[in-house]
């Protein structure tokens, strides 16, 4: 009996873990896209950290603080 309580305990711990280890802040996600966009030689973007509730027609290519914020990419207009 013990034995399974201790496997229950760890096996809830492991997933709640996970949880908390998806939760990033916005700059660092922004910057970690902004790296492999740099790296596959992407240019004229812009990256912009947007409040969830205000998103509308912008491409959504991140989320972070917990999804109460979105990271939006949109590409400049060249001329």
């Amino acid at each position: 009996m013990k034995k399974i309580v201790i496997m229950l305990v760890s096996v809830s711990l492991f997933c709640c873990t996970s949880v908390f280890a998806q939760i990033k802040e916005c700059e660092e996600l922004k910057a970690e896209i902004e790296a492999k966009l740099q790296k596959k030689g992407v240019k004229g973007y812009t990256l912009e950290i947007i409040p969830a509730d205000q998103v509308r027609d912008q491409k959504i290519i991140g989320s972070c603080a917990g999804g109460t914020k979105k990271i939006s990419y949109s590409r400049e207009k060249s001329k």
